[in-house]
């Protein structure tokens, strides 16, 4: 097994609002060399980095807006979200929970600050990934998994290292709570300081992590700060994080989709012609109905 380096570390870029209840920093497809193609099959994300809500009467959030095409994954680290869809679902993302959400063949879709959150204001931090679908996917029944944290698998590290919460994929013979279509490795390794834990994905797979929270060294020789991303390269397998402090990083693995992407806004297809189709069904109500 050959080690797999970081090939960069992106700084986070200059945050804006999505919506008046989510201020992010777009990491994919934004930032540099983060494009779609690069990052394939994670195509978006936005991290709202820590922040202070104060408090509201009206809570903050996105009004009603499609998706078709892809996967939304929202992973709460601080605060809570309220979320409702077209076809039914709904409910509340608290802390340290996940919401995967396969919009597929189309979804409209509200998320907002949970009301009791919204009232008392708060830091609020959160992560959310769109993650492709191939082709043969692409307009497959809408579906939702919500997972809470007590049904994500962990996986506790020797030597009072920490845990890693697996989300998706596999880590040392445990398997995510999540499904996925392609091959994708999601999770969150939540370190105290001087622990350590090993990654080992395929070389081709592209992979990156997020720090959440406090700083690390990978390969015992690049140190990744707060609020950083580094990706690495595709070549080698395996890889390892020490805390430098205590630390939670989201680490990401997945196996590129080799398909063209057309996208724009709300949409991710394959081609200028499914795009217009994907507007033409919003537009003639094909994705439902949800009151704002």
């Amino acid at each position: 097994m050959a080690i797999k380096n970081i090939e960069i570390i992106v700084n986070p870029p200059a945050p804006h609002f999505v919506g008046d209840g989510f201020r992010v920093h777009n990491f994919i497809p934004s930032a540099y060399h983060l494009d779609m193609q690069r990052m394939s099959p994670f195509i978006m994300l936005d991290y709202n980095s820590k922040f202070h809500f104060p408090p509201s009467n009206e809570p903050k959030g996105v009004g009603v807006h499609p998706h078709r095409g892809f996967e939304t994954v929202t992973i709460a680290y601080k605060g809570k979200v309220a979320h409702h869809d077209s076809t039914g679902n709904s409910g509340i993302i608290g802390e340290g929970d996940v919401q995967w959400m396969t919009a597929a063949s189309g979804i409209l879709h509200k998320e907002y600050h949970e009301e009791e959150f919204s009232r008392t204001g708060g830091e609020f931090q959160m992560v959310q990934l769109w993650v492709n679908l191939p082709a043969k996917d692409k307009m497959s029944p809408p579906k939702y998994q919500g997972i809470t944290n007590d049904q994500i698998q962990k996986f506790t590290l020797p030597d009072n290292a920490g845990e890693i919460e697996v989300i998706a994929g596999e880590y040392q013979g445990l398997t995510g709570s999540a499904s996925t279509f392609t091959k994708v490795n999601l999770m969150n390794a939540k370190l105290k300081k001087d622990g350590v834990a090993n990654f080992s994905f395929p070389a081709h797979f592209n992979t990156a992590l997020l720090v959440i929270e406090g700083s690390i060294e990978v390969n015992g020789k690049d140190n990744v700060g707060t609020d950083k991303f580094a990706l690495f390269e595709t070549e080698g397998e395996t890889f390892e994080i020490k805390a430098s402090e205590d630390a939670v990083v989201l680490v990401l693995s997945g196996e590129p989709i080799n398909e063209p992407i057309a996208s724009h806004g709300p949409f991710v297809m394959n081609t200028k012609a499914e795009l217009m189709e994907a507007f033409n069904d919003f537009n003639v109500g094909k994705f439902g109905y949800l009151e704002d």
